[in-house]
């Protein structure tokens, strides 16, 4: 299952400027997308800004699951904490 970007997709979590839908991250200018199971990105993001992202990955990859599981039956996705 990949990330990617999708309009109107609800934000699930917010840290360091760092926006993440269930779909994408967005960082000013910036667009990754992250597969959930392999962590393969497609995109562009400065680096620590990237080393974030994965940070709060690795801490949230099951939370994550449980979220795409929800989106695929059209329920609301759950909030997840920001990385801190």
């Amino acid at each position: 299952m990949i990330l990617e970007y999708h309009v109107n997709v609800p934000e699930i979590s917010r840290f360091l400027g760092i926006v993440i839908a269930m779909f994408y991250a967005v960082y000013g200018d910036y667009q990754i997308t992250v597969d959930i199971d392999s962590g393969t990105l497609e995109g562009r993001f400065p680096k620590r800004a990237l080393q974030h992202v994965m940070e709060w990955y690795d801490l949230h990859k099951q939370e994550l699951i449980e979220n795409w599981e929800l989106a695929r039956k059209n329920l609301p996705l759950k909030q997840i904490p920001p990385l801190e």
